[in-house]
Order: structure tokens, then C-alpha cells, then sequence
């Protein structure tokens, strides 16, 4: 139902960081350059945590007032196992601002046994220390500390979160400087780019620190091609 990459690629991509894998999928040209990330409001939580990359599974949530009807939180259980593994939850809240925490040490657990690695919201989350020690990661809109009467609103539905509107089964990848959604088609090919992008970068960077540095070696090297696809 939902396409996936290896798990050769999976991995890879969770060994680069976040603003490397947007550099990637820019020299491969596949959408705007001022597309596909969640914006400055969506804050990665740990940072010294390693990168979260997993399938989406969206969901709305709010906390303003009690609960109007009842979605079962076993639906959404059963939901989140009809996404492939490894899983990355990403929850949009209407309330605004946001009025209670969804995320915690509880659902931490329970969506991590589920094979989670992480969770983005544009609501807010609690229980920083002891989700930390689980290592999964949070990206939210910050912290509260109450969850008030937060409760699941519609799940599975295209959602918007810092800007980025995440479908159920889309590649996203975080760390300590936020989210990006990694385009399936040209998954496999941005670890490669990644490396060339760093060579290239690397005679700058080396350039700078060396002892020999001039800034006539910098034109020089300023002038090389940026590598694309």
C-alpha cells in the first residue's frame, strides 16, 4: 500500500543530518528550494539525540474542551500498524495556541513499542527528561505542562505542521534542526549526494583553515561548480 526504500537506504539516511539531507535533495532538483521542511516554529527537543527518519502517520489532535465524539485510541493503535516500519508520528493540533500536551513519558512508551522513533506537532510536549532517556525524539512547537483534555480528532488525513503539510506514508527525517520530508524517488540516491556535496564543501572549509589560505585561492575555489544533478 505505502512505497518504502531498503533498509540499506533507511539506514544511511539516518546517519546524515537533517540540513545535509536538504542539501541533498536540492542539487537533485526534484522541488523548491523553499519547500518540503517544517518552519522555524517546530523545534527539535534533545539535541544530542541522532536522527529520527520513518514513515509518517498523521493525525489531528486538540485539547481545548472535552472530548466531542469518541475516536477510540485502539483505532489508532490499529492504524499506525498499517504503516510500514520504522514509523514517525507527526500530529497537528487546532488549537491555537496550543492548550495541552498529547505528547509525554506515556505515549512516548507506547509509540515506541509501536516502532516509532519520533514524533512531530505543532502542539506541545511534556515529560522532557524521561522521553529523552527513551531516545525518541520530539519536534513541537514547544513545551507545556499539562495534556488538559487532548484527545485524537481524525487520523490518516493530510496535515499541516510548521508549513509542511505531511501525508500518512511520507519518508520525514529530524534531528536537532528540525523536519524535512524526504522525497521517496530520489531516497536512495542522497547518501551519494550527500558525499559529493561534502567533498565539494570540504575544499572550501579546508581552504579556510589552512595556513596557505589567501583570498585569491578562495576565489578560486568559490568558482567551482556547485554539484547537481
Amino acid at each position: 500500500m505505502y512505497q518504502t526504500i531498503s533498509e540499506e537506504t533507511m539506514a544511511a539516511l539516518g546517519q546524515i543530518d537533517t540540513p545535509s539531507i536538504c542539501n541533498a535533495i536540492e542539487a537533485l532538483d526534484v522541488r523548491p528550494r523553499n519547500a518540503g521542511f517544517m518552519l522555524a516554529g517546530i523545534q527539535g527537543i534533545f539535541r544530542d539525540l541522532p536522527p529520527a527518519v520513518g514513515y509518517a502517520v498523521t493525525g489531528v489532535i486538540s485539547a481545548d474542551r472535552p472530548e466531542g465524539r469518541n475516536l477510540s485510541r485502539e483505532d489508532w493503535v490499529d492504524f499506525i500498524l498499517t504503516v510500514p516500519a520504522p514509523r514517525f508520528i507527526v500530529l497537528h493540533d487546532i488549537d491555537s495556541p496550543s492548550r495541552g500536551a498529547f505528547w509525554g513519558e506515556v505515549q512516548g512508551n507506547i509509540h515506541k513499542a509501536l516502532g516509532a522513533v519520533g514524533a512531530a506537532t505543532d502542539g506541545t510536549v511534556r515529560d522532557i527528561d524521561e522521553v529523552h532517556d527513551l531516545g525518541f525524539q520530539f519536534f513541537a512547537g514547544g513545551i507545556s505542562p499539562s495534556r488538559a483534555y487532548v484527545h485524537l480528532v481524525e487520523i490518516g488525513i493530510p496535515v499541516n505542521v510548521g508549513g509542511l503539510t505531511v501525508h500518512t506514508g511520507d519518508l520525514m527525517h529530524g534531528d536537532k534542526h528540525g523536519v524535512t520530508n524526504i522525497p521517496l524517488e530520489i531516497a536512495a540516491e542522497i547518501p551519494a549526494m550527500n558525499q559529493t556535496l561534502a567533498d565539494y564543501e570540504d575544499k572550501t572549509i579546508s581552504l579556510c583553515k589552512s595556513p596557505d589560505f589567501t583570498p585569491e585561492k578562495l576565489k578560486e575555489v568559490l568558482r567551482l561548480p556547485r554539484p547537481s544533478r
